[in-house]
């Protein structure tokens, strides 16, 4: 993750050095693979610099390009995606990440720890500086919809002093899709949940399927949304979430693309499933959008089926 903030910038960490090779590569150099990240300083910690000048210029251009239009306002970072894994396969490889989860777990758990080391380090540096912003308002949580809630912030909040108390916070592994729900709290949810403990609501996941590993998420303080992406089977989420949860649920966004847009279809399959869904608390998130064929108009026809099938529902 790059904690980058358009109020500030900072020296971000990375896996660096002149040598184009993996992770994984890099250990088979090296005889103590555990004590690779570090000794080789491969994953740095990140430093927070905020730059008031440079700030206060680009507020006033925004000032004045939208003056008449919109208010504009000047505010800190509102909010975190936590994904150390979307990082980690992209430095490792997909396949040698997971054969290492079985060959090389030490290894893992090693890198890992440095990693969410970095960012907590990061997230720290953060709320000293009181450089957040809330964000129980026009603002996207996670993979899921917009973040308001009465919930937030907490009773003793200091608008002030924005702490992460007072925010949402997020995590997922979407990589995780086939691990065994045993295995993602090993190696994902353990490290996870030092993050997300520091928040006062969390959301957690994006496109993998987690109608199988409720059991394991509920171990994650203050959680209040889980994401149910197209490949879940929605009667096992809603037995295993009752009430407890919200269902952030997304339906397949492949109706847009193809030629086969088909409004009766799009009504049959979301008032199926959403009869599925009547006893819980759900929310509808069309995500993934990559085509709409340059028919936008679509994206509204289907907004507007979604809520005439949700208020039959309800």
């Amino acid at each position: 993750m790059n904690f980058s903030d358009p109020a500030g910038q900072i020296k971000d960490y990375a896996v660096t050095g002149d040598e184009k090779v993996t992770l994984r590569e890099l250990a088979d150099q090296k005889a103590d693979i555990a004590a690779l990240p570090v000794q080789k300083e491969k994953i740095k910690m990140p430093e927070v610099v905020f730059d008031e000048k440079v700030t206060e210029i680009k507020y006033q251009s925004m000032v004045d390009i939208f003056d008449g239009i919109l208010d504009v306002e000047k505010g800190g970072m509102p909010g975190f995606w936590f994904a150390p894994w979307d990082e980690l396969v992209r430095w490792w490889g997909v396949q040698d990440a997971m054969i290492d989860l079985m060959d090389r777990p030490k290894l893992v758990h090693r890198v890992l720890e440095r990693l969410t080391g970095a960012y907590l380090k990061g997230l720290d540096q953060y709320e000293k500086a009181n450089l957040m912003s809330l964000n129980n308002c026009n603002y996207r949580i996670g993979s899921g919809g917009l973040g308001y809630t009465d919930e937030l912030p907490v009773k003793d909040f200091d608008p002030d002093n924005i702490r992460t108390a007072d925010l949402w916070g997020c995590s997922t592994a979407q990589i995780f899709s086939c691990v065994s729900p045993k295995m993602h709290y090993e190696f994902a949810l353990q490290c996870e949940i030092r993050w997300m403990e520091r928040f006062g609501l969390n959301y957690y996941g994006c496109c993998e399927p987690l109608d199988r590993k409720i059991d394991v998420l509920d171990k994650i303080p203050n959680l209040l949304k889980i994401s149910m992406s197209p490949r879940v089977d929605l009667d096992r989420a809603s037995e295993k979430m009752a009430r407890d949860y919200v269902i952030s649920w997304k339906p397949k966004p492949g109706i847009f693309a193809g030629g086969s847009w088909d409004p009766k279809a799009v009504r049959t399959d979301l008032s199926q499933s959403l009869k599925k869904l009547r006893n819980d608390v759900v929310e509808i998130i069309m995500k993934d959008v990559s085509s709409v064929e340059y028919k936008p108009q679509h994206l509204w026809e289907w907004s507007q089926i979604a809520v005439e099938e949700a208020e039959t529902v309800v």
